[in-house]
């Protein structure tokens, strides 16, 4: 990647993704954030530049500069790239970490976040824009749809299919062929040994649905 990079959001994901970027020697250009409290303060040697629609650095997307979405919160996550997609027609880097282990045989979307020490699996398939934590690992021919969060050190095992926009949580455990429906929630820690229906809350070892 020659050209530096934007990053959407000043927060734990973001500065994770700048120090990221660094590493693989790419430049980043500065922050966004919504917060207007952060605007025009440093955070580890970078600006906040300002809001994440202002049009004075958005147009510098696509022409001098990459972008990055860092936002945990799927329906922002999704605004902002639909947004560069659409309205900048770019989509958002990957940013992966010198230390994760990505099978040049598995297959990867655009704007993903994927930490250290994550392993992704021969013929595993990730979307786009999902946020994969440090030491995860997805397992062989396992398949991730878009927006979906893996916790850290969370185990996604062989052939395991999950939907777009699922959360699962730190310490997870999902055995083989197991599929988790789109917009599921699986509670930290928590052993799934069944499919997850769409839009389901898990939780446990066994994992169990939570009612409520």
């Amino acid at each position: 990647m020659e050209n530096p990079v934007i990053i959407f959001g000043a927060n734990p994901i973001g500065r994770a993704a700048k120090e990221l970027f660094e590493k693989n020697g790419v430049v980043v250009y500065g922050f966004l954030d919504d917060d207007k409290k952060l605007h025009q303060k440093e955070i580890d040697e970078s600006v906040v530049l300002g809001s994440t629609d202002d049009q004075g650095f958005l147009k510098l997307i696509g022409k001098k500069c990459e972008a990055f979405v860092a936002v945990d919160e799927t329906p922002l996550r999704k605004s902002i790239s639909q947004m560069l997609n659409e309205v900048r027609h770019v989509q958002p880097v990957n940013a992966i970490h010198v230390q994760a282990s990505v099978s040049t045989k598995s297959e990867i979307g655009h704007g993903n976040f994927i930490d250290t020490g994550a392993i992704i699996s021969v013929g595993a398939k990730i979307g786009s824009h999902c946020l994969i934590h440090a030491r995860s690992f997805i397992g062989v021919d396992a398949m991730l749809g878009s927006y979906v969060q893996v916790g850290v050190g969370s185990v996604i095992n062989t052939g395991v299919a999950v939907a777009d926009e699922v959360f699962i949580g730190s310490g997870v455990t999902i055995v083989a062929g197991v599929a988790i429906g789109k917009g599921a929630r699986i509670g930290a820690g928590s052993v799934v040994i069944a499919s997850v229906k769409a839009g389901e809350t898990v939780f446990g070892n066994p994992a169990a649905a939570i009612k409520g």
